[in-house]
């Protein structure tokens, strides 16, 4: 169970930085600048929390890899010509 709930942090902070986006977030509060940017400070804490937490993500896709890999190894045989 703890394995999956590793997983359960990229995606829950990659919906909260779009969501700040989306809503304008800190925006509201800085409403003196002309052009605030859409990627303001918490959007993009937000995403660095997401790029700190894939390990597991990235830890889950090459396993999987590694398992199709030699999956495939083993259902089709290494034939020479010859």
């Amino acid at each position: 169970m703890a394995g999956w709930l590793s997983l359960a942090a990229t995606p829950a902070c990659i919906v909260m930085a779009v969501m700040t986006v989306v809503t304008g977030g800190a925006t509201m509060v800085c409403s003196s600048l002309q052009e605030p940017s859409p990627l303001n400070e918490m959007a993009t804490m937000y995403l660095l929390m997401a790029a700190f937490h894939s390990p597991p993500w990235l830890r889950l896709v090459a396993n999987r890899r590694n398992r199709a890999g030699m999956h495939a190894r083993v259902t089709s045989p290494n034939r020479t010509a010859g």
